[in-house]
């Protein structure tokens, strides 16, 4: 029974974020070796403080080789983590180019409003092109990632933040728009809108920056880095954007009226 746990552990500490398996396995298993008598709860301490150690000092090192780099992780930078869950479980690595291109856009975005900032969600893991980062498709190569929309409230600028996670709060088509969701869910695809249970929490009063979202849109699109960017059609429309670079997902994946999905060249 103790294997099996260890096993169901191993397992999910990789799935979400993917060095964590690798340093269970390493720390338990120096105890095992060592036959120390340890309590359970002073191996879990040990497994967490290498974990940090590996996470903040050593995996960044080592992703270079691999061609990855981490996105920043304080708000002292113009461009800043929805959370701090992200950075912690390794989900912020992308390739050199693109996270220079994310600094310029930040950087500019924050000179023409100060009250702006550019918030990224998932990116890639450091390690292995291929290597999934779910529950997304695509995050796989260090191509990817995935940038929060610009919120108001009383007409008040600012980084603000409708899902604590930055998915599953939707910006919901108006009844005079196309519901992408409607149709999809009516084929069948039952899961298009699952991340709305992903929210970890969520706030209401908050409206839909779409004047600060469209520039954003805009300025990554027409960067000649940029191979796509992903949203929902009903908010294309909504902001008026014509670039053939902004397309639609498919009813495959899950809904982009929450987040922008951006995604650069090879």
């Amino acid at each position: 029974m103790k294997t099996l746990v260890h096993i169901i552990i191993v397992v999910i500490l990789t799935v979400v974020s993917q060095i964590g398996g690798l340093i269970w396995i390493l720390n338990f298993g120096y105890f095992k070796i060592s036959k120390r008598p340890i309590s359970r709860w002073k191996k879990i301490f040990s497994f967490s403080i290498l974990y940090l150690i590996s996470t903040l000092l050593i995996v960044p090192s080592i992703a270079k080789l691999n061609g990855r780099v981490p996105l920043p992780i304080t708000k002292s930078s113009n461009l800043i983590p929805h959370n701090y869950i992200t950075p912690l479980l390794n989900r912020h690595y992308v390739k050199p180019k693109l996270r220079n291109q994310l600094y310029e856009i930040a950087n500019e975005t924050n000179s023409e409003n100060n009250n702006l900032k550019l918030s990224y969600l998932d990116a890639n893991f450091p390690f292995i092109d291929g290597f999934p980062l779910l529950p997304h498709l695509s995050h796989k190569d260090g191509r990817k990632v995935d940038l929060s929309f610009y919120y108001t409230k009383n007409n008040e600028d600012g980084n603000l933040k409708p899902s604590n996670t930055g998915y599953g709060n939707f910006v919901e088509p108006l009844n005079s728009e196309y519901s992408q969701t409607k149709e999809c869910k009516s084929k069948g695809y039952w899961h298009y809108d699952y991340t709305k249970f992903l929210t970890l929490g969520s706030r209401e009063d908050l409206e839909f920056d779409r004047k600060n979202t469209k520039k954003l849109v805009n300025k990554i699109v027409s960067d000649p880095l940029t191979q796509k960017i992903l949203i929902e059609p009903h908010l294309k429309t909504r902001m008026k954007l014509s670039n053939n670079k902004i397309r639609f997902q498919g009813c495959h994946a899950v809904r982009h009226d929450d987040h922008i999905h951006h995604q650069i060249n090879k």
